[in-house]
This record gives structure tokens, sequence and C-alpha cells, in this order.
């Protein structure tokens, strides 16, 4: 059984990429490696719970001694690796962590994939031919664009915030170990994911949880920050093609094709809630939209050109925002 270590699986993306990679590679021993901070939730890996070739570890991908035990122990072939700092207002208050987690978490994961799987810089071991880094990135290392315009794999770096900086230097990394040493790897940079199991500070799920509690919904600035939002599962079954099927060495950008601004994403779920949660006091969710102060360094629009993706790999979307939304609002409704 080939085993696989996957990263911060206990976080929103990783929590639904597990369950779905489990089942469709029974053959696969998969050992999901969590610190389990706030963003951590093993509730959400329930559905793991009759997966005989799944496995729990706590444990933080900076510890060393860990890592490569992890890797000695299991005889690792892969690595998919989402364990990460994530919420851009945290990296602005506390930096250090996002430093700590994303740059030298990522180095100590490579570096003990490259002690296993390699003899010299581009020399493999025997049999270890095959085993493949995959790093899960974000568009937010590009910067902003303007009002038009994609980006595209080749886009420069531009990061704006401390978050975006770390994501961004872990990026270059993962580049450098494949230039240097010849290790096998993959960088995907997604737009923003919506979807199950998100953690209640990000911006869709508080919409939601602030709606139905009578709270006011907090929009920063004036709302017309434009992301393209990619449902999660869309995600892992593009992670899951990049790690199997993508080039080495090479980048792959996965976006949604779902440009919204945030006074967009706030009238569409407060219509969903409208409808199927109907305020007892009657009137709208959209009522209770209050604007605040923005974020410093807040990029104004992201957009992603994942025409790479999809000619080379055959990926599509199997949801777009509007059946996505839907079924987000209703897993919250489920949960609450």
């Amino acid at each position: 059984m080939k085993a696989i270590l996957v990263t911060g699986g206990a976080g929103f993306i990783g929590a639904n990429f597990v369950p779905y990679f489990a089942k469709k590679y029974p053959e696969y021993k998969v050992i999901n490696l969590d610190k389990l901070t706030y963003a951590g939730n093993l509730d959400n890996l329930s559905d793991c719970a009759d997966c005989a070739n799944y496995k729990f570890v706590q444990g933080d991908i900076c510890d060393r001694e860990l890592v490569e035990k992890l890797f000695k122990e299991n005889d690792i072939r892969g690595v998919i690796h989402f364990a990460a700092e994530s919420h851009v207002d945290n990296s602005i208050t506390g930096p250090r962590a996002f430093i700590e987690t994303n740059l030298v978490g990522t180095f100590t994961l490579l570096d003990a994939a490259r002690n296993a799987w390699m003899e010299a810089p581009h020399k493999f071991k025997a049999g270890y031919e095959d085993c493949r880094f995959h790093h899960i990135s974000t568009d937010e290392v590009y910067g902003a664009l303007g009002e038009t315009g994609f980006f595209t794999e080749t886009t420069p770096y531009d990061p704006s915030s401390p978050y975006s900086a770390s994501k961004a230097g872990s990026d270059m990394l993962v580049r450098a170990y494949h230039r240097t040493y010849g290790m096998n790897v993959t960088v995907s940079n997604c737009s923003n994911n919506y979807g199950p199991k998100q953690h209640p500070e990000k911006l869709i799920p508080k919409i939601i949880s602030n709606a139905l509690s009578g709270k006011n919904i907090p929009i920063y600035g004036d709302g017309k920050n434009v992301r393209d939002w990619l449902y999660v599962l869309d995600h892992c079954k593009a992670i899951d093609l990049i790690f199997h099927n993508g080039k080495s060495g090479e980048t792959y950008n996965i976006g949604g094709h779902n440009e919204r601004n945030n006074l967009q994403i706030v009238d569409a779920i407060c219509a969903i809630l409208d409808k199927k949660c109907p305020k007892k006091s009657g009137g709208s969710y959209k009522d209770l939209v209050v604007f605040v102060a923005d974020r410093p360094g807040h990029d104004r629009r992201y957009a992603i050109d994942a025409t790479k993706l999809t000619t080379e790999l055959g990926w599509k979307a199997d949801e777009n925002f509007d059946t996505g939304i839907v079924k987000t609002v209703e897993w919250y409704l489920a949960k609450m």
C-alpha cells in the first residue's frame, strides 16, 4: 500500500480533500498530519471513520523529528501539502506564525522528502523515482488586478500581506528544490474557496452565521472587492489531477471563473436564507449588512486563468457559483 502524507487535512480544504482522496484510492494509505490549531476540526473528518486506509497524526510540520519519523516508519511516497496559516487579518496582527508555518514548515517537509527519496541532487533512490511533492498555494501571491485581466502561471509575484508573502516564499522554496535537487514537485495556486466545513472566521460562513444569529454582517470598505470563487470539491478534484498527472516542476492555476464582489456574495446568501429560513421579524437578512473600515493592503480584484489546467489535464469545474452557494448554505443550515 502506497503511503501518502497529507498535511493540514483537518483544515477547510484538507478536510474536504482527505475523505474524497481516501475513498477514491483505497490502495493508498492516507496519513493526515495536522497540528489542530484553532482552524483544524476533527469533526470535519468524521466521514473518514469507515476508511481502513486512513490515519490521523497530530503534530506540527515544523517538527523535523516527527516529520522524519513519519517518512521512515510509513515509507512515505507522496506529499500533498495543505498545512498553512491562511487568514489575512491574522497575518496583519500576528505575522510570526505565518512565517514559521508557511515558510519553515514547508522547508521542513521538503527537506525530509529530499532525504527520504533522493541519494544526491538529481538522483533518486531506486524505486523512489515517482515520489511527488505537491504544494497548495494561493492566487494572493500575485497581488492585485485592475478591472480587467487574469492571473496566469507566469504572472510576476507581488504579495500584499504577510500571509501572501509567506505563501510566495513557500512557492519559491518548492521550485528551488526542483531546480537544485531535481525533486519531483508540482505547485497549484487557487482562487478563493467556499463550501462545507469552512472556518466561521471566513467571509461566507461568517455571513451565514451572523445572519442567522441576528448580528450585523460586516463588509470591508465599499464591498466591491472582487474574487474568483471556487467550490472546494472542484478544487480537490483539481489537486488529485495535478498530483497524479501534472508535469514535474510545473505550476497550475485553479480558478472557478466565478467572479463576484462581496456585495454580490452577501446578496446571494441573504436571498437564499430569506427563502429557506425567513426572519421571524420579517424583512430581509440584507438589512443586517454594515460597512466597516477596509483592512490594510486589501487587494481589489483577483481572477484566475485556468486554461493550462483545463487544456493539459482536462479539469473542469462541476459547480458554478449559483449552484455551489446553495449547497454551501444548505450544509451550514443543516449544521446549525
